[in-house]
């Protein structure tokens, strides 16, 4: 039996810890390094119908349906008016038993933990030093752990601890020049919206989200705002823990856009940091996945998403022992999110008044384009 270590217990770690209990000649254990995982209730993902497909393979469908919300349509407006500009069906994509799904993110992290035995998961230990042998890996940790393992798969997330501890492999980070806002919202405090399908509102180098995570509890809100940062500040992460981080953002977001933002609970700020270039570690025997493989400009909502199916395919390789073609099928799916990713936030931040003019005009063609929605989406949402 070959022994495998994954650091970092984030959605694609555990997803990952999940599904290699499905291979009997591999035995996995997950290390993470704070003491405990937060399960607040906090936030919302969405899951396309390529990760929920993925999920349901360790028995996301059997998931309590009052934990899950399956919206219908994606709704766009622009900020300055509000009327709609048109709407896409993402149901559209949908099967009996894989939908476009949202959910807190807690709740899905309640439910990975669910399924991996506690002798499993090691917590308090944070990597310290990674040995590569001849034909092993040695890992230590902080707390004087230590271990030999056959295969090591780094999923610790977009400040990859573990990647930086391997020579000449330190990811490529980048400030995308905007900060991401995070909260909830009352359903009594927001009018004119359908609360049974996805929000999304265009403003000039400014865009937000509100969907629900269930039928009646408060709504998911996410924006992005442009906001250039100078290298010292990103290098005190500390400070945007801090209120007056969240007052300096408010403040910058001109009056007409800020309304909903004062109607917001556990508001949050923090910079958003994109993959610059792709790690490619050159070692059989060590892998990544999630955030510390790519980490996407956050504009078309498939985060969580691509780091479930990166990290099935990891498995899917392990099962056909075929690692070695991990990377570049990988590779090509990243690069084709990446594209959308990027186009979307330039498309949502526009300014112009005729550029937005056009915007709008091309875009209520475009969701009712079957060829186009099968190329831009299709390609994405269906494995």
């Amino acid at each position: 039996m070959k022994k495998i270590a994954i650091i970092g217990a984030g959605i694609s770690g555990l997803y990952l810890a999940n599904i290699f209990k499905q291979n009997s000649d591999f035995k996995v254990l997950l290390f993470e390094k704070n003491e405990e995982i937060n399960l607040d209730d906090g936030y919302g993902v969405q899951l396309s119908n390529n990760s929920v497909k993925l999920l349901n393979y360790i028995g996301f469908d059997q998931l309590d349906n009052s934990q899950k919300f399956f919206p219908d349509n994606l709704d766009f407006y622009s900020i300055d008016n509000p009327d709609k500009i048109c709407d896409l069906n993402i149901s559209k994509f949908n099967s009996a038993n894989n939908k476009y799904t949202t959910i807190k993110r807690s709740s899905l992290i309640k439910f990975l933990i669910s399924k991996i035995s506690k002798d499993d998961i090691f917590y308090g230990h944070n990597i310290s030093k990674i040995d590569l042998q001849e034909d092993q890996i040695e890992l230590s940790f902080s707390n004087e752990y230590s271990g030999k393992f056959d295969y090591l798969i780094i999923a610790d997330g977009v400040f990859s601890k573990s990647s930086s501890l391997i020579s000449n492999s330190k990811n490529s980070l980048k400030f995308n020049n905007s900060v991401a806002i995070r909260g909830t919202i009352n359903r009594d405090k927001i009018e004119k919206i359908n609360f049974q399908n996805i929000s999304l509102f265009l403003g000039a180098n400014f865009h937000y989200v509100i969907y629900p995570t269930s039928e009646n509890e408060d709504l998911n809100f996410i924006g992005i705002l442009r906001k250039n940062l100078n290298k010292d500040r990103l290098k005190n992460y500390q400070q945007f823990n801090s209120s007056d981080f969240v007052d300096e953002i408010v403040s910058e977001i001109p009056p007409t856009y800020n309304q909903i933002i004062h109607k917001l609970d556990n508001l949050k700020c923090f910079p958003v940091f994109i993959t610059d270039e792709i790690l490619h570690l050159n070692n059989k025997n060590i892998f990544t996945v999630g955030d510390a493989f790519f980490a996407f400009p956050p504009s078309f909502a498939q985060g969580a998403s691509q780091s479930i199916e990166g990290s099935h395919e990891l498995f899917q390789n392990f099962s056909i022992n075929e690692t070695e073609k991990y990377f570049p099928r990988r590779l090509q799916k990243t690069k084709m999110v990446n594209k959308r990713s990027k186009f979307n936030q330039f498309a949502f931040h526009l300014s112009n008044p005729l550029f937005v003019l056009t915007r709008n005009l091309i875009m209520k063609r475009l969701v009712k384009n079957e060829k186009f929605l099968e190329n831009y989406l299709g390609k994405i949402y269906d494995n």
